[in-house]
C-alpha cells in the first residue's frame, strides 16, 4: 500500500496536534493549581508502566534477529531485572543492564 505525500503529511500534523492537545489539556487546564495527593501518587508510576511496554518488544522481538528470541537480550534483560531487584538503584541497572547485554553479545554472538 502506497501513501502519498499529502497523507502522510496528514498524518503527521495530526498526531502532533493530537499530542499537543493532550499535553494541553493536562497542562493547560491544571496549570498552577495543587493536584489531589491520589493524582500524584499515580503520576509517580508512569515511566514504570511506559517503560516496559517501550523495551518489551524490543527484547521479545528484536528487529535485528528478524523478531527470532535472542538469548543475549533475554539474558541481559534478566539480569538488568536481577540487579534492579538486587540493588535498587536504576543507575546500576542501566549500566548493570549494558554490561551484560555487551559482554553476552561478544562471548555468545
Amino acid at each position: 500500500m502506497s501513501f502519498t505525500d499529502a497523507q502522510i503529511w496528514t498524518v503527521i500534523i495530526g498526531l502532533g496536534l493530537g499530542s499537543y492537545l493532550l499535553r494541553l489539556s493536562f497542562l493547560g487546564i491544571v496549570g498552577n493549581r495543587d493536584l489531589p495527593e491520589w493524582v500524584l501518587r499515580h503520576l509517580r508510576y508512569t515511566a514504570v508502566a511506559v517503560m516496559p511496554g517501550m523495551i518489551t518488544p524490543l527484547i521479545l522481538f528484536p528487529q535485528a534477529t528478524d523478531g527470532t528470541l535472542d538469548p543475549v537480550r533475554m539474558g541481559a534483560a534478566v539480569a538488568t531485572v536481577v540487579i534492579s531487584l538486587a540493588t535498587r538503584n536504576a543507575t546500576l541497572t542501566i549500566f548493570g543492564g549494558a554490561a551484560v547485554l555487551f559482554a553476552l553479545h561478544f562471548t555468545i554472538g
